[in-house]
């Protein structure tokens, strides 16, 4: 088979695929734009619930945020999933009143850690409202929290995943987050349609009202799930409550990573579930961005046109350093080859995380409710 004919056949599926992408992405940047909240007249108590494992260097920095918060009423509960590296010395030690350390070991048998954790930390809630809140966050101003639940409560629905700035080491890796929130899935449809796989949420930062949360107690529906916010997302839309998407950069900020092998390691566990979590879904979706972001640029340079251009936009909604956008397509690579690394990891039960092994036979997205798991 000739270049030519090479290129004749894969041109026209590959310029679908990015006008696709294209589409998506402005449709989200808009929708994210045209999002207002006014602070309501009385704020209902709100209950942080925070899942910890070995944090103790990133509550350090969470914690003082979190006193400085002017919420009228709040409580935070902080889980402390057995760590061994100080996390349960600095909760302790933390002076504020609102705050309740709760500790744990081993989850038991058919949970996932943080999963867990969060399901003890709503065991011990009395807010009318919950906002999950990842240990590696801070909140960048005094009325963070007041500002979170109004954008909540005028999001629409009953819950709402936050879309916060994402800071740390290994930006190349990390700047694929917002890339994939804002290009991967058409948010104005997710309140729009039926399909429960066309919803999820964002784990670090989310929140829902108490009643939908004990109505339908997603944490223990998905127990098992690593990718628990996907399958949340997934699940609360089955039972009639999706998601909005609320962009949060200002109020939150997530240092997810302290160098690049945290950051690989940590993407690797996540990466294959996302890609469907079996093997033929896996290969599809993997050839799929192996053609529109590898082999597509080597095909036209229009192509490599439109690749700098989702980045650069995603780069500038996200406010990523002008340098992570130059090595774009370095970007897309480091994507690909840890695509293919967590697959392989995944496949020989090799995946670890926190001195934890993280099962590859949990609950993929694409099964939040398979009673057999």
């Amino acid at each position: 088979m000739t270049l030519e004919l090479i290129r004749l056949l894969l041109i026209p599926p590959l310029v679908l695929v990015h006008a696709s992408v294209w589409g998506i992405l402005l449709a989200n940047l808009g929708y994210l734009r045209h999002q207002t909240a006014a602070e309501p007249s009385s704020l209902p108590s709100l209950s942080v619930c925070i899942p910890a494992r070995n944090e103790a260097e990133n509550l350090r920095r969470l914690l003082p945020t979190l006193r400085a918060q002017d919420y009228p009423d709040l409580e935070i509960l902080i889980w402390d999933d057995g760590s061994d590296d100080g996390t349960w010395e600095v909760l302790t030690a933390e002076e504020n009143p609102r705050l309740t350390p709760l500790r744990g070991e081993d989850p038991p048998s058919g949970w996932v850690g943080k999963v867990h954790a969060l399901y003890q930390c709503t065991r011990e809630a009395s807010g009318d409202c919950y906002l999950f809140l990842d240990a590696d966050a801070e909140l960048r101003r005094p009325d963070a929290l007041r500002q979170l639940v109004a954008r909540h409560t005028g999001s629409g629905t009953r819950v709402s995943s936050g879309f916060p700035r994402l800071q740390g080491a290994a930006l190349l890796l990390v700047s694929l987050v917002p890339n994939a929130i804002l290009s991967g899935l058409p948010w104005p449809l997710v309140t729009r349609t039926q399909m429960a796989s066309l919803s999820a949420l964002n784990g670090q930062c989310w929140l829902v009202d108490r009643a939908v949360y004990h109505a339908h107690e997603p944490h223990e529906e998905v127990k098992d799930a690593v990718l628990e916010d996907v399958a949340i997302g997934r699940y609360l839309k089955e039972q009639g409550s999706p998601p909005t998407l609320v962009d949060v950069q200002d109020l939150v900020s997530i240092h997810m990573y302290d160098g690049f092998g945290a950051a690989w390691r940590g993407f690797r566990k996540n990466a294959y579930l996302l890609l469907g979590g079996t093997v033929p879904q896996f290969v599809l979706m993997y050839a799929g961005f192996l053609l529109a972001w590898l082999v597509a640029p080597m095909l036209s340079g229009w192509f490599l046109v439109s690749l700098y251009g989702l980045k650069f936009v995603t780069d500038r909604a996200s406010g990523m350093p002008a340098y992570i956008t130059l090595l774009a397509p370095v970007s897309y690579i480091l994507g690909l080859l840890l695509q293919l690394d967590s697959a392989l990891h995944h496949w020989s039960d090799r995946v670890q995380w926190k001195g934890r092994s993280v099962p590859s036979s949990a609950r993929t997205p694409s099964s939040p409710a398979d009673p057999d798991l």
